[in-house]
């Protein structure tokens, strides 16, 4: 089974979700963005995310691929160390995490940046195999 995503982690970002937070996690980095500049479609979307919530994890459990690198960890050092590159020293990427640290996350631009791709960034860590 190739289970990426929580519903649980998936819910508690929903609280924030005006903010677009489930949405990135979940792979929809554009309408994430979407969501963070209009409160979740001025609160409507945000509501009808309530019950899309188990389709966008089934979904992306369908789209990325599992493996040693656990996505939710993955999600939670971006959100909560991101500026300081931790979530990229857990995917071995030690040279743009130590960048990172002293840059305050390559100045928040990096961030950004991975708001858009960490799925696909630890999913492709997922798929290389080492001798």
């Amino acid at each position: 089974m190739n289970d990426t995503h929580s519903k649980f982690i998936g819910y508690l970002l929903w609280i924030f979700g005006f903010l677009g937070a489930h949405r990135f996690y979940y792979g929809k980095p554009v309408t994430g963005t979407l969501w963070f500049f209009t409160l979740g479609l001025l609160g409507i979307g945000w509501i009808i995310d309530l019950f899309l919530i188990p389709l966008m994890d089934k979904e992306a459990d369908l789209r990325f691929r599992s493996g040693q690198t656990n996505f939710t960890v993955a999600w939670l050092l971006l959100t909560f160390l991101g500026i300081f590159g931790v979530h990229r020293m857990y995917m071995g990427k030690w040279i743009t995490g130590v960048i990172y640290l002293f840059t305050g996350g390559f100045f928040l631009l990096g961030v950004l940046y991975d708001f858009w791709t960490l799925n696909d960034q630890v999913s492709i860590k997922n798929s290389q195999k080492f001798a």
